[in-house]
């Protein structure tokens, strides 16, 4: 009864009905500015700011005409093995001698090129259309190498021209030496089938291992040249690897896409 009394009495006084009634403390007036200027920076950042994004994607290096599978025109026992892995070789010269029953034949190349694979030995037995080879379409030592790149085709269409590639080689530690720099040069305007891509690239495990998770559209990218450097290519290191690059190596590809607005995400 003694505090309900003083309660009482509290309420009736008249002295503090002057005083101002405090409807936020400081500290509560502090956080809600923060939060008004918070909130004001992000709809600015929303509006004039961008995000850039990258697609990854498997990767080849090879020259710009490809290559093909060389295959034998009759069937028979190989005699003789006339190139050697890594020759360059032109059109119209021999590869593979084979005994037949109307006696020797000559597997000769298609088209000038190196020989990246060769699929037969001396003894085998070999059938009308067998790949033999697989040569790739370079007529000069110089000739510059690409890297062709097969990207998801749900992403292709974002890929801006000349947008930058950074290319994880397989055959270089990146840790090391880091990546390769390149830009790119194509983008493909149709899907690519396996057996598209084996054509290609004349190696049919390949043109199986791209189109595993769907048929991928091939972006062409030009590598940065650099007189720099020992591989005549710019890595994000100073000097890259101390050796040349051979094609038909693998890589991983990083593309940037273009860049977006916050904002665009919004709105439909």
């Amino acid at each position: 009864m003694q505090f309900r009394q003083q309660a009482l009495a509290k309420l009736q006084s008249p002295e503090e009905l002057d005083l101002p009634v405090r409807l936020a403390r400081p500290q509560g007036r502090l956080a809600l500015g923060v939060t008004v200027v918070v909130m004001a920076a992000a709809s600015v950042w929303a509006v004039t700011g961008s995000v850039a994004s990258t697609v990854g994607a498997q990767a080849v290096l090879t020259h710009a005409q490809g290559s093909y599978p060389l295959q034998s025109p009759v069937t028979g026992q190989v005699t003789a093995v006339l190139a050697r892995q890594g020759e360059r070789l032109p059109a119209n010269a021999p590869v593979l001698r084979v005994r037949t029953d109307r006696g020797d034949a000559v597997v000769r190349t298609v088209a000038a090129g190196r020989v990246t694979a060769l699929a037969a030995a001396l003894g085998q037995i070999v059938r009308t259309g067998t790949t033999v080879a697989s040569v790739e379409k370079v007529a000069h030592a110089s000739d510059p190498l690409y890297a062709t790149v097969y990207v998801p085709a749900e992403n292709a269409a974002a890929i801006p021209a000349h947008a930058p590639v950074d290319l994880t080689v397989a055959s270089v530690p990146a840790q090391r030496y880091g990546v390769l720099r390149g830009h790119v040069k194509a983008v493909d305007r149709s899907a690519q089938s396996a057996q598209s891509i084996s054509a290609f690239l004349g190696d049919g495990q390949l043109g199986e291992q791209f189109t595993r998770n769907g048929r991928p559209v091939a972006v062409l990218v030009s590598l940065d040249r650099s007189a720099s450097t020992r591989s005549g290519y710019r890595w994000s290191s100073a000097g890259g690897p101390p050796y040349r690059l051979d094609s038909m190596t693998l890589a991983e590809a990083s593309i940037r896409l273009a860049d977006q607005r916050p904002v665009d995400w919004l709105l439909p």
